[in-house]
């Protein structure tokens, strides 16, 4: 009697390319599921929901095209329990399974619910690697055991050894392993970058399935012109997008900003990479090769950009997700406690850099990772926002937020959260780096030039609030130590009128 197996694929496990669809087996049933489990743990941008179930509803069907057995219980089926386990359990029992089998899942929360479901049921159950990821689990833990603060510099030039991407033997092609000094520019004034691949499908069927089930959401859509890709075949039509259209100037302009421009020359592949539609190293080999055959326009500095932030920052946050979770979603070293500004919902403030970089998020569920950093987190960890309201904010916004990726981003890059794990440093500007690195303040309600005073810019005054307020913590830091050299040169009368500034910002925070 041959075994009956119940194969569990998650809805970021889009992975056609795995070794479970190689042959097909009438004996295996694969079970893909809506759930308001998923839906409703954090407040998601409706354009994430309907990413997701667009893109497991066709992966679904592309299993069965090929010939394979899959269960798909959507959000109002009813035999829906809106529960994991509870959906499990039925399917095992109904259709009489005496095997169960999953793909080892990315987030902590999922991890833990599904080897509680495997020691509560009757039959052998076994976890298969995902196949995606270039590194293992726990290899970033290894790699750093002993150390207090995890460079990520170290795991990235380990990982191109490795996996022999842009190296001559074991020294870098040009003989440099990090071009993110070049890649530091403001688009010139005039500069129009190339309007981005958008894909216009029609999406009102889930939008209505999503709005009579009463899910909440935050954010905008264009229902009948979705413009995400969801099929392994938009996705790599997008990195051809990219390579042919956005390289030559990606990684020159990777930390730019403009409020005219919502993708710049990103290429906008996280949300394909991150559902695994695309293979980080098909990403990666693709890239380079294109490089390769077109260096008289494109020079190294954009190509090791781009394959810094696969093969180097996101595997390493995906190994420091690893290495410290649980502990991770908890850490608040500064011991912040103010709650979210509600304009963060809305985007209703007369800062103009974060009125476009939350409206835009609104719009398309994306902003690239400077506006995350520098201007949403900037503002975040300037006005002490409690770490929990930032992860809720960043991992319910943006398309590609899966908190293996988002916590570590947040609660480490973004906040210093972490005390220091993941940054030598916290990532803090006043508005001199943003104007340096966009176009937001010629047009703002408040003085770029003011630190002090009616229309101040209110980054300015919070930027030396931060550092007077966290002296314990920053004062010995080596990496920061010219802030607190300029601080401590500022008259009392001055000091004290930033601070008196920043309080009365803090006050009135609801306002600004």
């Amino acid at each position: 009697m041959k075994i009956k197996t119940l194969r569990l694929i998650l809805g970021d496990q889009l992975n056609s390319q795995h070794s479970w669809f190689e042959s097909v087996n009438q004996d295996v049933i694969y079970v893909m599921m809506e759930m308001r489990q998923e839906t409703d743990y954090v407040t998601h941008h409706i354009q994430k929901i309907v990413g997701f179930f667009v893109a497991m509803r066709q992966f679904a069907e592309e299993l069965k095209q090929k010939g394979h057995q899959v269960v798909y219980i959507t959000l109002d089926d009813e035999i829906n329990t809106q529960s994991l386990p509870q959906n499990l359990h039925w399917l095992i029992q109904e259709l009489d399974i005496q095997q169960f089998e999953y793909l080892l899942p990315d987030e902590y929360r999922l991890d833990l619910q599904l080897k509680g479901f495997c020691q509560n049921i009757p039959i052998p159950s076994k976890a298969i690697d995902s196949e995606h990821f270039l590194s293992q689990r726990e290899e970033l833990a290894t790699f750093f055991k002993g150390k207090k603060t995890f460079l990520m510099e170290n795991f990235y030039r380990m990982m191109r050894k490795k996996y022999k991407v842009l190296m001559d033997e074991d020294e870098p092609t040009s003989g440099q392993w990090n071009y993110d000094a070049d890649n530091r520019k403001k688009l010139p004034k005039n500069h129009r970058p190339i309007e981005p691949l958008i894909f216009s499908k029609n999406v009102e069927d889930i939008v209505q399935l999503l709005s009579q089930s009463g899910i909440s959401s935050i954010g905008n859509i264009d229902a009948k012109n979705f413009l995400w890709p969801t099929t392994r075949q938009e996705s790599l039509a997008l990195l051809d997008f990219f390579l042919e259209n956005c390289l030559a100037q990606f990684g020159t302009y990777e930390d730019a900003m403009h409020p005219s421009y919502w993708s710049i020359y990103h290429s906008r592949l996280s949300f394909s990479l991150n559902l695994k539609l695309l293979h980080p190293l098909e990403v990666i080999q693709k890239s380079v090769e294109y490089w390769e055959q077109n260096q008289d326009s494109i020079t190294i500095a954009q190509i090791e950009g781009f394959v810094r932030q696969i093969l180097g920052w996101r595997e390493y946050m995906r190994g420091i997700y690893w290495a410290k979770m649980p502990e991770f979603a908890t850490m608040n070293f500064f011991g912040h406690d103010r709650k979210l500004p509600s304009w963060f919902w809305s985007g209703q403030t007369k800062m103009a850099c974060l009125r476009h970089a939350i409206i835009q998020s609104l719009d398309y569920a994306y902003a690239h990772h400077i506006q995350r950093l520098m201007l949403t987190g900037n503002f975040m960890l300037l006005a002490g926002i409690h770490p929990d309201d930032a992860d809720a904010w960043y991992l319910g916004i943006y398309i590609d937020a899966i908190e293996w990726v988002e916590i570590t981003n947040t609660r480490g890059m973004s906040q210093y959260a972490d005390g220091g794990i993941i940054g030598s440093k916290p990532y803090v500007g006043s508005a001199n780096y943003i104007d340096k690195m966009s176009h937001y303040c010629g047009n703002c309600f408040y003085d770029k030039n003011k630190k002090t005073g009616d229309k101040a810019c209110p980054f300015n005054s919070l930027y030396w609030h931060f550092f007077e307020r966290n002296r314990v913590f920053l004062e010995k830091n080596p990496r920061i130590g010219m802030s607190y050299i300029t601080l401590n040169k500022m008259s009392t009368t001055q000091r004290q009128e930033l601070l008196k500034q920043a309080d009365f910002y803090l006050e009135h925070i609801e306002k600004l």
